[in-house]
């Protein structure tokens, strides 16, 4: 029996949520070939059936979402003995998903978040929201399941790009990442083509540029928003860097 939860689009600029059900298929039951203009998302609770896309045929069982994107033609089908269980939310976005999304993912620990899913038929007012923190939910435990494909050098950039403002050190990303510092460092070199300590300086310079000509901040406030607690300092290190004082390089490039 398939169940329906009304959802009404509320144009959140994040994870829309568009469509919410679940369904405990009959025999051979299939959908498509089809479209769809947002994206959609299955996660199988029990049973078993295929999953066609991009002239790729996948058997899906429990555990398993089968993940359909805009305007790609899909076709899905329950298995002839046992046929599977899902639950399915619809959602759009105006911009980049949290992570590039499979068009199969094995993810048990994803069926809490359908299973409360449910809740929504509780809900008037708020439906719309909680389908969208559910589905902020749901990223989550897929970017965690991915976390072990993510690189030592992609992990120290997410902490440079971050926590750049503070007294932020090469010693200390090495050693939250659990790596000796020799070794990070030449990992980071390989990957980037620069040292981690000039990669981190270069981004603190330019983010300071970008403040004092985007948001006017004076030279002492860029200073301090990019870690530096000494103006001085942070003055001759912008000077060795771009080769004239910080207000030189500032009314050369307002004139």
């Amino acid at each position: 029996m398939m169940h329906n939860i009304i959802v009404t689009d509320e144009g959140y600029g994040g994870l829309n949520p568009m469509q919410f059900g679940y369904e405990n298929c009959k025999k051979s039951h299939f959908y498509g070939p089809a479209t769809r203009t947002h994206w959609l998302i299955h996660f199988v609770e029990s049973g078993f059936g295929i999953f066609k896309i991009n002239e790729k045929e996948y058997s899906v069982g429990p555990g398993e979402m089968f993940v359909i994107p805009p305007f790609l033609e899909t076709y899905y089908e329950a298995d002839s003995k046992n046929p599977w269980s899902y639950i399915w939310i619809g959602f759009t976005t105006e911009k980049k998903l949290p992570l590039e999304l499979p068009d199969l993912i094995h993810c048990p620990k994803a069926l809490d978040v359908f299973i409360s899913m449910k809740n929504a038929a509780d809900l008037e007012n708020g439906r719309s929201s909680f389908l969208s923190s559910r589905l902020w939910d749901l990223f989550t435990i897929l970017l965690e399941n991915e976390k072990h494909k993510i690189s030592y050098v992609d992990r120290a950039l997410e902490c440079i790009h971050s926590e750049y403002m503070y007294d932020l050190t090469i010693n200390k990303i090495a050693t939250r990442l659990g790596l000796d510092h020799s070794y990070f460092s030449s990992l980071f070199r390989k990957k980037m083509g620069i040292s981690p300590k000039q990669y981190l300086f270069n981004y603190r310079m330019n983010v300071a540029v970008s403040l004092m000509l985007e948001n006017g901040s004076n030279i002492s406030v860029a200073a301090y928003s990019v870690g530096y607690t000494d103006v001085c300092n942070f003055s001759k290190m912008f000077k060795k860097h771009f080769g004239v004082s910080a207000r030189e390089y500032i009314k050369s490039r307002r004139y």
